[in-house]
C-alpha cells in the first residue's frame, strides 16, 4: 500500500525533510529514486531517478504511454507507486487539462473551495482572481466562461493555496492556438512570481521550451533526456538555439527532419491520444476524480519522504 504524506507523519523514522542537501547545491523540492509503476506486466516507470529544485520549472515530454500522466499522478498522491522513494513537498496543488470546475458555485466559491470560509478567505481569492486577470468574474458562473477564463480559474484555485509543487497536466491542450499562448505567458509570470516547483507534462515541444527551466524526454520508463534550457526569458522561436533544442528534442522523441512535427489542433489533444491509443497514460492510469482535491494551504509546508 502506498503511504500517504498523512501517513508518513507518524513514521518518524521515515521523515526527512530537505535540510541535507550539501553547500552550493540547490535544494530539492521533489527527490525521486528507483521509481517503479506497473500494470500488469509492463513497467510503466522501469527505476526512474529524477530531481527538481525548490522553484525549478521542469516540463517532461514523452509519446503516449510513456508514464507521463503517472508520474505525476504519483506525485500528486493520486495514484500508488510499487517501488522506489518519492520526496515531495506536502503544499502541492494540480492543475489539469480540464478546469474541473463545480457547475454550481461561483468562480469565487471555485477557487476558494475546501477553503476555511470567511472575508479572510474570499479576500484571498478575489486577489487569486485579480493576478490571473479575472478580477471582474467573482460572481460569474462557470458555464458562462470561455475555456481559457475557465482554465485560470483553475490555475488561481492552484496558486491561492500557496505550492510548493505545481502539477500542471496538459493544462493548455484543449486551448486554441492564440489562448495557448497567452497561457503560456501567464503562467511563466505567476511562476517566476510564486516560485513553486513546476511540472508540466506536455506533447508540445515549443511550449516545454518556451516555459521550462529544464526539459527531459520520458522512454521506456527513464529519462532518456534532460537538460538545461540556456536561453534567457522571452524565447523566440526563431533563436537557432531554441530551434536547435527542438531537433534534438524531437529527435529522441522519435521525430525526424522531414516528418510534420505540428501540436495537436485545439481541443483534440485533450481527448485524442487517449481515445486512440489504448496504452495511454490515461488509459493506464484509474480514472481521475471529478474535482481536484486541493493541497492543504494552512501552516508551513514540510518535505516528507515514503516509502513503497
Amino acid at each position: 500500500m502506498n503511504k500517504t504524506l498523512a501517513d508518513t507523519d507518524t513514521d518518524t523514522d521515515t521523515d526527512t525533510d530537505t535540510g541535507g542537501t550539501r553547500r552550493g547545491e540547490r535544494v530539492a523540492a521533489v527527490r525521486i529514486r528507483g521509481l517503479r509503476r506497473t500494470f500488469g506486466a509492463r513497467d510503466v516507470l522501469a527505476g526512474l531517478d529524477l530531481d527538481v529544485a525548490q522553484g525549478e520549472f521542469l516540463a517532461l515530454l514523452g509519446a503516449s504511454g510513456t508514464g507521463k500522466t503517472t508520474l505525476l499522478r504519483i506525485l500528486g498522491a493520486l495514484d500508488r507507486h510499487d517501488e522506489g522513494t518519492v520526496l515531495v513537498p506536502e503544499a502541492r496543488t494540480i492543475v489539469f487539462q480540464e478546469p474541473r470546475l463545480v457547475p454550481s458555485k461561483k468562480v469565487l466559491a471555485n477557487v476558494t473551495v475546501g477553503l476555511p470560509r470567511g472575508p479572510r478567505t474570499k479576500d484571498a481569492g478575489r486577489r487569486a482572481l485579480a493576478e490571473v486577470g479575472l478580477d471582474g468574474h467573482a460572481d460569474a458562473w462557470p458555464a458562462t466562461l470561455s475555456g481559457g477564463e475557465a482554465q485560470r480559474v483553475a490555475l488561481a484555485r492552484a496558486l491561492l493555496r500557496e505550492p510548493e509543487l505545481l502539477l500542471l497536466d496538459e493544462p493548455f491542450a484543449a486551448l486554441d492556438a492564440l489562448t495557448r499562448l497567452r497561457m503560456h505567458d501567464l503562467v511563466g509570470e505567476l511562476c517566476r512570481r510564486h516560485r513553486p516547483a513546476v511540472l508540466l507534462v506536455t506533447h508540445d515541444v515549443d511550449e516545454a521550451i518556451r516555459l521550462a527551466d529544464r526539459v527531459a524526454v520520458l522512454r521506456d520508463g527513464r529519462l532518456a533526456t534532460d537538460e538545461r534550457i540556456a536561453i534567457d526569458h522571452p524565447r523566440d522561436s526563431a533563436d537557432p538555439r531554441f530551434a536547435a533544442l527542438r531537433t534534438r528534442l524531437l529527435t529522441e522523441l522519435g521525430v525526424h527532419r522531414g516528418e510534420p512535427a505540428a501540436a495537436p489542433a485545439a481541443g483534440a489533444a485533450a481527448s485524442g491520444a487517449a481515445a486512440s491509443d489504448p496504452a495511454s497514460d490515461s488509459a493506464l492510469d484509474p480514472a481521475p476524480p471529478s474535482a481536484p482535491a486541493p493541497a492543504s494551504a494552512q501552516g508551513p509546508a514540510i518535505s516528507k519522504e515514503f516509502s513503497s
